[in-house]
């Protein structure tokens, strides 16, 4: 099977810098257009199925390409949805600078290494767990490609999955909103990825290019 992994288009909290996290925010409207742009992309292709995290800017780019393509499955997984910030959530980066600077160091330095703050905050590797966890039960439900929208941090830490690198390796990725990665999964291999972070089509000035042929990947 493939997935094609879209993370959310773009909220007013990602333009201020706050911290989003498990907050169900908005699609702003540049967001929503990206969501038209990234659906009207992947119009007609044949997915199985689509699948979102239950927030609402994850459910609304995911509701977006499952009506360009005409898929009438979709699938709500909470194991999808962003990691939770905790004590950190709505707070601009310059306020969790000034508060947290020991932690909001580490959490650049070496983000494998920190809890976030607060009774609820997650660490990289319990969204990790429970995000692969979602794979693992879309894999089993589905033979055919299926779309995931997601978030940042959900798909960073999928990415340190899928090539087996470290979480250490977090901010080695970036994923701008609407940004599509491609990877496929067959059981006994290694998974391939034939896409990352690709978001050539929000802009009139991208490439025009096909995806790629499931035999080549």
């Amino acid at each position: 099977m493939r997935l094609f992994i879209v993370r959310h288009g773009e909220t007013q909290w990602n333009i201020e810098g706050r911290f989003q996290g498990q907050q169900d925010t908005d699609l702003n409207e540049r967001g929503m257009a990206q969501g038209d742009r990234v659906a009207s992309y992947l119009s007609g292709h044949k997915f199985d199925a689509v699948t979102s995290s239950p927030l609402k800017r994850a459910l609304v780019t995911g509701k977006k390409i499952a009506a360009a393509c005409g898929v009438k499955q979709f699938d709500v997984l909470p194991g999808l949805t962003e990691i939770n910030h905790g004590d950190w959530e709505g707070l601009l980066s310059t306020e969790v600078s000034v508060r947290w600077p020991r932690i909001i160091d580490m959490w650049h330095r070496s983000p494998h290494t920190v809890i976030m703050p607060g009774d609820d905050g997650e660490s990289l590797r319990s969204v990790q767990i429970r995000a692969v966890s979602a794979i693992d039960e879309i894999s089993k439900k589905y033979q055919g490609d299926v779309c995931v929208a997601a978030h940042d941090a959900v798909i960073k830490v999928l990415l340190c999955y899928f090539l087996n690198t470290p979480l250490s390796s977090f901010w080695n990725f970036q994923i701008a909103n609407c940004g599509l990665s491609i990877v496929e999964i067959k059981e006994g291999d290694a998974p391939r990825m034939s896409l990352m972070g690709d978001a050539h089509f929000l802009s009139d000035r991208g490439a025009n290019f096909d995806l790629p042929e499931q035999k080549g990947l």
